[in-house]
């Protein structure tokens, strides 16, 4: 597998965040817009048995990871911490990497330092606005019924002029760079996510290049850069740390008309955990790939999720015994 970094930077307000995994879907159907449901179906030829096309990470800010979910009691904390004020150092720069695990948290910064140093001002890289919608009849153009009875959705507005890095795994001997240039780019056109037909998930592709994930000396452990599926995959449950995560996925692009929009609810690990395989995979990624067999959905029986991540090797030390 090929490792890619792209650089992307949101031009509208977005329906949720670039998670690896829905990033994944979008490209999916990209892949069956431009070329066909021929093309997908052989992209995705033994997707379940640890051969994906593309493995897709996390959108997050340009230089900088997520802090793994670690104890925060295992880390070596400096000086006399708030523990509200540690809880929210969630992000570590790139060049930080090299350093021991334990000394992370020193070097994690909040968002608001984050953007700070990159001239920019503000707390958080997101903000949530609360946007009204309405049902409308469209045989009648109104809002049909004998109630009135809007709701509200939330929009993700970015903080002006944030850049976001997404790691991609790639199998060039199936799609090319040039080939996923373009359809990174009809993605950043259409929009990513919820509601992306009324304008929202808008990016532009600001750079495509080849980059190899870092890693420290001596890794043992797998920092996840999107949602990944570790069940019964024989990962090390006392040396493995991470977030639960439910995904209440829905079909995307034309399949949202199907009537049977919803997928088969999937439990994942979040982004940032740290997970201890029997030997680091030389593929770049860890986990599985999940469906394809009709329990994702009744309405497209052949559906995957990726449950694949790209990850950062990293050396977790051995829990000193008291």
């Amino acid at each position: 597998m090929r490792s890619l970094c792209v650089t992307l930077t949101p031009l509208s307000a977005f329906g949720g965040p670039i998670k690896g995994d829905t990033l994944f879907g979008h490209l999916c159907w990209a892949v069956r817009n431009r070329h066909g449901e021929a093309r997908l179906r052989d992209l995705l030829a033994g997707y379940t048995q640890g051969q994906p096309f593309v493995v897709c990470g996390d959108a997050l800010p340009q230089g900088y990871l997520p802090r793994p979910a670690w104890p925060l009691h295992r880390y070596r904390i400096s000086g006399d911490q708030d523990r509200k004020a540690v809880k929210r150092l969630r992000w570590l720069p790139l060049d930080a990497v090299a350093q021991p695990l334990p000394q992370w948290l020193d070097a994690c910064l909040s968002e608001g330092q984050v953007l700070a140093g990159q001239g920019r001002e503000g707390t958080s890289l997101t903000r949530l606005h609360a946007q009204p919608h309405n049902s409308i009849d469209r045989r009648s153009g109104t809002t049909g019924g004998a109630e009135f009875a809007p709701y509200s959705l939330p929009q993700y507005w970015h903080a002006a002029g944030i850049r976001f890095d997404a790691w991609l795994l790639v199998d060039p001997e199936r799609l090319t760079v040039a080939e996923l240039q373009v359809l990174l780019d009809d993605l950043g056109r259409a929009g990513h996510g919820r509601d992306a037909s009324i304008g929202l998930g808008k990016f532009a592709v600001n750079d495509l290049a080849e980059r190899p994930l870092p890693s420290q000396a001596q890794a043992n452990a797998c920092l996840t850069l999107a949602p990944c599926a570790p069940q019964g995959l024989g990962y090390d449950p006392a040396r493995s740390f991470y977030e639960p995560f439910t995904r209440f996925g829905r079909h995307g692009d034309l399949a949202v008309l199907s009537g049977r929009p919803f997928k088969a609810p999937v439990l994942l690990a979040q982004t940032g955990a740290l997970l201890t395989p029997p030997a680091l995979p030389a593929t770049g990624f860890i986990g599985q790939g999940l469906g394809g067999d009709g329990s994702l959905s009744n309405a497209i029986p052949a559906t995957v999720q990726q449950g694949y991540a790209p990850f950062v090797g990293v050396h977790l030390p051995r829990e000193e015994q008291p």
